[in-house]
């Protein structure tokens, strides 16, 4: 994959994008809803709905992104990206340091009791309703997550920095292969998640991506 400042900005934000998605997302409250709903449901149907969800959330954040980005004069651009990239990679360090070693037994708790709480007074049988089911949860979630947050800050980046169909074809892949990981094999990769070094890892990757905007800002 490439780094953040590889000189093609479509190829780094692709590889920056999928990385950051897939650190962000294994084992977060939306991998545990569609592990769950798999194992209850068909899996080909929970996958439909969890990656429709992640795909609206996507556009909805990559609209919130650019749209900062083109309010503000392009001189400050590379200047926000940094502060936000920054900010949030120290956030993220700082949440691993002070997190608990079973958070991803408390996010399978959370998604697991939200999913008993919609099938607790509905039947889910047909193909449409578990492809709602599962829309429905995962929108809800996504919104306000890290992830959401992870896209809206690499929106924010300069487009010599990260491209936007770049940005697009790697977060969705992301999405893409996470939801295929947790109705596939969620059973067994949950067992072997670690919040804690997922955070740190991407706490640091989003630091690279500070360091990279800073650049942009000082040439």
């Amino acid at each position: 994959m490439a780094p953040p400042l590889s000189s093609d900005p479509s190829l780094a934000a692709f590889g920056s994008s999928l990385t950051a998605i897939t650190l962000a997302e294994l084992g977060d409250k939306t991998f545990f809803m569609a592990l769950i709903l798999a194992v209850r449901h068909r899996a080909r149907w929970v996958f439909i709905g969890s990656f429709a969800a992640l795909t609206a959330v996507t556009l909805i954040s990559l609209a919130l992104g650019y749209g900062l980005r083109e309010l503000l004069p392009q001189s400050l651009v590379p200047w926000l990206a940094a502060v936000l990239f920054l900010s949030f990679g120290i956030k993220l360090l700082i949440d691993a340091q002070g997190m608990a070693a079973n958070a991803a037994t408390e996010e399978k708790e959370e998604a697991e009791q939200a999913i008993n709480t919609a099938e607790s007074s509905k039947a889910f049988n047909t193909a449409w309703a578990v492809i709602w089911e599962a829309f429905v949860l995962v929108f809800i979630a996504e919104l306000g997550d890290r992830t959401q947050f992870t896209t809206i800050f690499m929106a924010t980046a300069p487009a010599q920095v990260f491209s936007f169909g770049g940005l697009l074809a790697g977060t969705l892949l992301g999405h893409a292969l996470i939801t295929w990981l947790a109705v596939g094999a969620g059973k067994w990769i949950g067992q072997w998640v670690n919040e804690r070094l997922l955070y740190r890892l991407s706490g640091g990757l989003f630091l690279v991506f500070g360091l990279a905007a800073l650049s942009q800002a000082l040439s």
